[in-house]
């Protein structure tokens, strides 16, 4: 960001890659409305995604796009945002995580708006371990802790939501017919993302529901629908280059 000369910043994870071609136009279109701040768009996972992962991206990024969303949840995996603005309000860089989070609150309080662009989509290719996931949530849990000082998860809390969402993941991947690989997946997935949330918190108070349904709930067991067509071919992978 720091060296950025454009009125617009787009980030991107470097575990991303975009599905479209309009991917960019597509992404920063909402901010050509001088009242939005921040952008980002849809992610989803490769065949080899973890199922439970593949669910929370499901759950967190869904088929309809947003104009001016209610909560703060955003990503920077893939996202974009005003020069202008982040020149008056950078990054924590002293947080552990979620340091797009904290700005997107910022904003709203500046009474921007926040756009969700799911047309603007990449797949995210994460490919973690289980101590990874665990840390992964821990140092999200402690930025939300320090963001958020009046937020709990307690043991309750833990044992609820693991439990809740391996339902949750369960049912999907039986109406998904999933392979049986998938059902440990969902077991230590879940079991390593509560965990290292709840140790994550260390501390008692109020949970506040926007951010704990956002990041925490399960997704729920409605059909969804299919991803929309658009009149854009995706991009073809198959014949990129390869090292060597």
């Amino acid at each position: 960001c720091e060296h950025a000369s454009g009125d617009l910043i787009v980030v991107a994870s470097a575990h991303v890659y975009p599905v479209y071609p309009d991917w960019i136009e597509r992404l920063i279109e909402p901010l050509a409305d001088p009242n939005v701040a921040l952008t980002y768009g849809k992610q989803r996972g490769t065949a080899d995604t973890h199922f439970s992962e593949a669910q929370h991206f499901a759950k967190l990024y869904p088929e309809d796009s947003s104009k001016d969303q209610d909560g703060p949840f955003c990503n920077n995996a893939n996202a974009a945002i005003r020069r202008e603005l982040w020149a008056r309000h950078r990054y924590d860089e002293q947080l552990s995580g979620l340091e797009d989070l904290e700005w997107a609150m910022w904003a709203r309080a500046q009474h921007y708006q926040l756009s969700y662009v799911a047309e603007a989509e990449v797949v995210h290719v994460h490919d973690e371990t289980p101590a990874q996931v665990f840390n992964r949530y821990r140092r999200e849990a402690i930025a939300l802790k320090r963001l958020r000082p009046q937020e709990h998860i307690g043991l309750f809390d833990f044992l609820r939501l693991f439990a809740s969402n391996v339902g949750s993941d369960v049912r999907h991947a039986m109406r998904e017919r999933a392979s049986l690989d998938a059902w440990p997946e969902i077991l230590w997935f879940r079991f390593m993302q509560f965990w290292g949330t709840y140790r994550g918190f260390g501390h008692k108070g109020p949970l506040g529901d926007d951010l704990k349904q956002a990041f925490y709930y399960p997704r729920g067991y409605r059909t969804d629908a299919p991803s929309p067509s658009r009149p854009v071919e995706p991009i073809d992978y198959s014949n990129e280059p390869t090292d060597g």
